[in-house]
């Protein structure tokens, strides 16, 4: 029998041997590693190192050309793209964008209860007050939050979110960290971030994968050990003092 403590640190994603591209030649060497429940996994790297590549390889848009990436059969995933990629001439509230999230797989069966989940994914994210403003008429972080409920409302066990807090101001930008720590802490909600921007280090990660495609190196662990890592300091150097890694 299984307990509490071990199905929460059991692995809900598990990347083996995986090799990643968009054609016959991996961008990298093989990539490993495992995400649990409660845990945030920071991919870091500069612009062409491959973050984007794998992410669209976790969600299964690539397919890997060696190894693989596998989710739990009793898991899920959600999505949280980037908040360009969506047509604000579309007129929508933030409500109505949430409920999308509710109605992905739904079916006539189960129309009861919409609402209700549209409600708890809002406040999951603490954005209750936002729900009959129209989503255009947001700010950056506003926004985010939005996209955030959008793919709570579906249940996920697993968050990918690309650039989360890509044009937002610093102040907005922590207020986001907050909402991913709480998901983590208090829904054991495990997230992997794709980011330009190193901040998210030491606010919120507990792991990182660090792309190199230049020096084909990829290091996946925990947090303080991949930014004690030579590789790492021989590209990023001292960004990270020793209090934050």
């Amino acid at each position: 029998m299984t307990t509490k403590s071990e199905e929460l640190n059991a692995p809900c994603l598990i990347c083996e041997n995986l090799r990643i591209g968009w054609g016959a030649t991996p961008l990298l060497p093989e990539i490993n590693f495992s995400v649990s429940s409660g845990s945030v996994w920071v991919l870091v790297g500069r612009n062409g190192s491959g973050k984007s590549t794998l992410l669209q390889t976790l969600l299964g848009v690539l397919k890997p050309l060696a190894g693989q990436c596998s989710l739990d059969s009793g898991s899920s995933l959600a999505h949280v793209p980037q908040r360009g990629n969506y047509d604000l001439c579309v007129p929508a509230r933030s409500w109505d964008m949430v409920e999308a999230g509710v109605d992905r797989g739904w079916d006539f069966w189960r129309w009861g209860g919409r609402s209700e989940r549209v409600r708890h994914a809002l406040d999951a994210v603490g954005a209750a007050d936002l729900a009959r403003q129209p989503f255009s008429h947001l700010s950056e972080g506003q926004k985010q939050r939005v996209l955030m409920a959008r793919a709570m409302a579906s249940h996920p066990d697993v968050m990918l979110l690309d650039e989360p807090t890509s044009a937002m101001d610093p102040m907005a930008e922590k207020a986001i960290f907050r909402v991913i720590d709480d998901l983590r802490t208090d829904r054991s909600l495990a997230v992997i971030i794709a980011s330009h921007s190193l901040t998210v280090v030491p606010a919120i990660a507990t792991h990182v994968v660090f792309l190199d495609r230049d020096d084909q190196v990829v290091i996946a662990g925990d947090r303080a050990a991949v930014l004690a890592d030579p590789r790492f300091q021989a590209r990023y150097g001292t960004v990270f003092s020793e209090e934050e890694s």
